[in-house]
């Protein structure tokens, strides 16, 4: 897995637990799968940060996830 892959891999399941934290939260429940998911997003961020020379900055996100999607896409 290359480093851009993880990042917007991890990026999106971030972004998506955010709304089951909440709705966990909101029913008086543990948000146990969503804490799950936000390490996973958590450990592939932190994957490919470490692992793409020169890191990424956060500008370069959005030019990130549209590079996979096209790559995967096309």
């Amino acid at each position: 897995m290359d480093p851009d892959l993880a990042m917007a891999i991890g990026v999106v399941l971030g972004v998506f637990t955010i709304p089951s934290i909440m709705s966990a939260i909101s029913d008086g429940r543990a948000p146990r799968v969503a804490a799950f998911t936000m390490i996973a997003a958590g450990v592939l961020i932190l994957w490919a940060l470490s692992n793409k020379p020169g890191g990424y900055s956060f500008s370069e996100l959005p030019n990130v996830l549209v590079r996979v999607i096209a790559r995967y896409l096309t």
